[in-house]
Parts: structure tokens; sequence; C-alpha cells
């Protein structure tokens, strides 16, 4: 027998009936809100047991962040070098990853976790919104953020701040959407992809190093407190 083999296929099996577990949590939520989103209700609508929720991640906190790693994951993009194949595929991948996180952020799980975080705040033990902040927002500020330093190294956008330039980004690439969607306002229909392509040629406009983008272009500066917008 291949042990190698079969350690992985039930290392693949494990995490795919957790994820489907996830899936079926977040599901859960959306339909029935915080109340529905119990140990019981879960493993009900899961398909597994009680037993197997405990061991997988423990209390009802720790299912929250579960839900919502699982939820910022899938704000991804495929990862390429940046330096040899220059801005082409820098722009590729801002985009790409842009485009899914206006799809994750316009979707009804994470306007009810993010619902579900703002109605718990200063109220519980468990703070939800540091659960959100921990295991959602900065998984993806933290991804963003080494590629757009990676762009840096290669010289192919300027900043100082690594920090500014990821909030000017971010505001760039979400506006007030988030904020609308949370206070009730109905969707408007919008491509995510022609949005985000938008958002980072604005963005690459305002940091694109001048071997990019010619010296003639005045480039504006990264430090301003105008570039650094609030974000939800």
């Amino acid at each position: 027998m291949n042990l190698i083999a079969t350690s992985e296929t039930q290392g693949e099996g494990h995490s795919a009936r957790r994820n489907a577990v996830l899936e079926s949590a977040l599901a859960l939520l959306v339909e029935g809100g915080e109340r529905a989103l119990t140990t019981a209700g879960v493993a009900r609508a899961a398909n597994c047991s009680k037993e197997s929720l405990y061991k997988w991640f423990g209390d009802r906190d720790g299912l929250l962040a579960a839900m919502i790693t699982f939820q910022a994951s899938k704000v991804r993009a495929e990862p390429q070098p940046v330096g040899a194949r220059g801005l082409p595929a820098l722009r590729a991948q801002l985009v790409g990853i842009a485009t899914n996180l206006l799809r994750v952020l316009a979707g009804d799980v994470s306007i009810a976790l993010n619902r579900l975080a703002i109605g718990k705040a200063h109220r519980d033990a468990a703070d939800l919104g540091q659960l959100v902040l921990d295991h959602g927002r900065r998984p993806i500020e933290t991804r963003l953020s080494a590629l757009l330093e990676a762009g840096r190294d290669a010289g192919l956008i300027a900043f100082d701040d690594t920090r500014e330039a990821y909030a000017t980004l971010y505001g760039l690439v979400v506006r007030d959407m988030h904020v609308r969607l949370l206070l009730g306002e109905p969707k408007q229909p919008f491509s995510p992809a022609a949005r985000a392509e938008q958002a980072v040629d604005q963005f690459l406009r305002l940091f694109g190093a001048e071997e990019t983008t010619g010296p003639a272009r005045e480039r504006t500066g990264s430090g301003s407190p105008n570039n650094a917008p609030n974000t939800p």
C-alpha cells in the first residue's frame, strides 16, 4: 500500500469535508441569522455529528473564526512572478484579486457576517468584529501588500508606506459599495471585473514608477492623506 498517497488522499478528503461544513454554516447564517447558527443546527445542515464539529473547530468562536477565514480565502489570484514579466503581470494579478474581492464583498455571506459583527460590537464577550479583522480583512491585506511590495521591488510602482498604498488601492476598488450594502441598499448590477480594472488602472496612474509611466507625467505622491480612504 502507498502510505503517502493514502495519507494525502485522506487529508484532501478531510479538508473537502470540513469546507463543506463551513459552506453549510455560512448558508445557515444567511438564511436564518445568528439564531440559526447553533451547533445542532450546523450539524444537521451539514449532515455531520456535533462531535466532529467540536473536533474540527472547538467552540462556537472557533467555528466563526473558521467561517471568516474560509470566506476570506475566496479572495485570491494565482501567484506569478512580477519582475520578469513586468507591469502587465502585476496589473493582471491586482485585477484578479480585486475582482474576487468585489465578488466576495457583494455576496450575501459577506454581508451577513459583517452585519453580525457590527451588531455584536462591544456587546459580547467574544469580539466577533475582531475575528472579522484578524481572520478576514488582515489576510487579504497581507496578500495584497506582499504583491504591492513585490511590484515596488521590481521597480514597477513606487511608494513609501505599504499601508497607505494598500488603503488607497482598497478604497479605489471597494469605494462605498460595501457600506451601502450593509445599510440595506438594493444591489445594483455591476461588473466586478470592469470595476477592478478601472480601480487598478487608477492606482497604477497614482503609484506607477517613472520608468513605467514616462517622465513627462506628473505622479501623485504616496503619502497624501487624501489618498487613504476610510475602509469598512
